[in-house]
């Protein structure tokens, strides 16, 4: 460790959250020494832990309460997280439906977010202090087993206005400070991947943080090009947000010329897992409990595949309890060689994300455009299908509060992005339908990345 990351991880950055009222730097010593406990010594501290949630939520949460009080569910008496099991799976329509009610009485500062998510349904949820303090602690974690602390060169490749749209004076301070880069993830343009590459070349960094379809396409291009990535030095890159293919990590560390770690989990449901070097994704158990579902709702047995669903003890402010993801996956049962007593996601099938193609070829990241659909009033399912490079339709089921000038808006911001000439139609429809397989995708491109423009018109 350098002299300035010491100075960072040790000193500026443990102030800098102290500042913000958050307890990352005391939640990640605890996760550091919890993780190397054994599974039995883990379920016991989640039991106790669930259990003083679950209270807590039940005397301050309007909502729970009167679960608790329909279901004759005593927090109490709560002896294993198969309890739970008591209680109703929470989904998207049942916040939205619930929003002011899902908040604790007499809560702490809560922050408004809002997510398109895997399934294409917009959601606005709040996030409190402690729930901050645990994702902040859950990565820090996990990207000191791959040997990168904070004040590490960090390079990210991200979308979110969150990260995008905040760039103000004392977050640019802050990013400086850490030596912490950000690229957006939006426009993968030519020239636009050519300075990508430049910027790592001279960056420099100890690890990558993005996409793995952005990181993937990044790497590609450098390969095309002939630029040599993989004697920079960069120890880890990790992905989040999409499933990772297996072609995505292998471009990835064959041209950067380091591992892939690979994070799962979401703006709403928070860090669920992370990559160890041996190679198993960890649940953050200390805070967060996995379930998997069958369709009927009931409890997937060890091994069984099911939709994923989070309980996370850190949302005490605005309580996520059983929360459906959308995701399928598998928890397994076998230790990991790392000797980690955190438990392992076996396989996860997560969202993805689909690039379009702009007609002058630029490539961007389909949360380009799911922004300014998910954020208009009223919106509560969409989709968006870009059928040639030249016609884009956006499907909408809209409600009562949706505004008509919000298709207007929809129309100016495509073309922004897509181009002055892109006939972009909206559809107001009662229903959209899941794939065949049950997940629902929110953006579907039939314009390949990376097809020349001339060949895109006529795709």
């Amino acid at each position: 460790m350098s002299l300035y990351t010491a100075i960072c991880s040790r000193f500026l950055f443990p102030l800098h959250e102290r500042i913000k009222g958050h307890a990352s730097l005391a939640l990640r010593v605890r996760l550091e020494e919890s993780q190397w406990w054994s599974a039995e010594q883990l379920a016991d501290q989640r039991d106790r832990r669930l259990r003083e949630f679950l209270v807590d939520i039940g005397q301050r949460v309007p909502y729970y309460r009167e679960i608790f009080r329909q279901r004759g569910f005593d927090p109490q008496s709560l002896r294993s997280s198969d309890a739970l099991t008591a209680l109703p799976l929470l989904d998207k329509p049942d916040i939205r439906a619930n929003v002011e009610r899902l908040k604790a009485d007499g809560h702490g500062p809560l922050t408004r977010y809002n997510t398109g998510g895997s399934s294409g349904e917009p959601l606005i949820f709040f996030m409190g202090k402690g729930r901050k303090s645990h994702d902040v602690a859950a990565k820090w974690r996990a990207t000191r087993w791959w040997d990168v602390d904070i004040g590490d060169r960090e390079l990210v490749v991200w979308g979110s206005p969150v990260e995008l749209g905040a760039q103000d004076r004392i977050r640019r301070l802050r990013d400086g400070l850490m030596r912490s880069h950000l690229l957006p993830a939006f426009e993968m343009s030519p020239a636009n991947l050519d300075r990508f590459v430049a910027t790592i070349r001279a960056t420099r960094p100890a690890m990558l943080f993005g996409y793995p379809s952005s990181l993937s396409l990044i790497a590609m291009h450098a390969r095309e090009k002939k630029v040599d990535m993989s004697s920079l030095g960069i120890k880890v890159a990790f992905v989040t947000s999409e499933k990772l293919y297996d072609e995505q990590r292998a471009v990835i560390s064959e041209v950067f010329g380091c591992p892939v770690a690979n994070g799962y989990g979401a703006r709403d449901a928070g860090f669920i897992a992370h990559e160890c070097p041996s190679g198993s994704l960890h649940i953050s158990a200390e805070d967060i409990i996995v379930e998997t579902v069958r369709p009927d709702g009931t409890r997937s047995a060890r091994g069984e595949a099911g939709e994923i669903v989070v309980t996370h003890l850190g949302t005490a402010d605005f309580p996520f309890v059983r929360y459906r993801t959308g995701d399928v996956g598998i928890v397994g049962d076998r230790p990991c060689p790392c000797g980690r007593g955190l438990p392992v996601l076996e396989e996860v099938q997560g969202r993805t994300t689909d690039f379009v193609v702009a007609q002058d070829g630029t490539v961007m990241h389909g949360l380009a455009l799911i922004y300014t659909v998910r954020d208009l009033p009223g919106v509560e399912r969409f989709r968006i299908e870009q059928i040639s490079i030249d016609q884009t339709v956006v499907k909408l089921v809209t409600g009562p509060a949706f505004d008509p000038a919000g298709e207007e808006r929809i129309i100016r911001d495509f073309k922004g992005r897509l181009g002055a000439r892109v006939d972009v139609r909206v559809e107001r429809v009662a229903a959209i339908a899941n794939e065949s397989s049950g997940k629902f995708r929110y953006v579907i491109s039939r314009v390949k990345a990376g097809m020349p423009v001339q060949e895109a018109s006529r795709a």
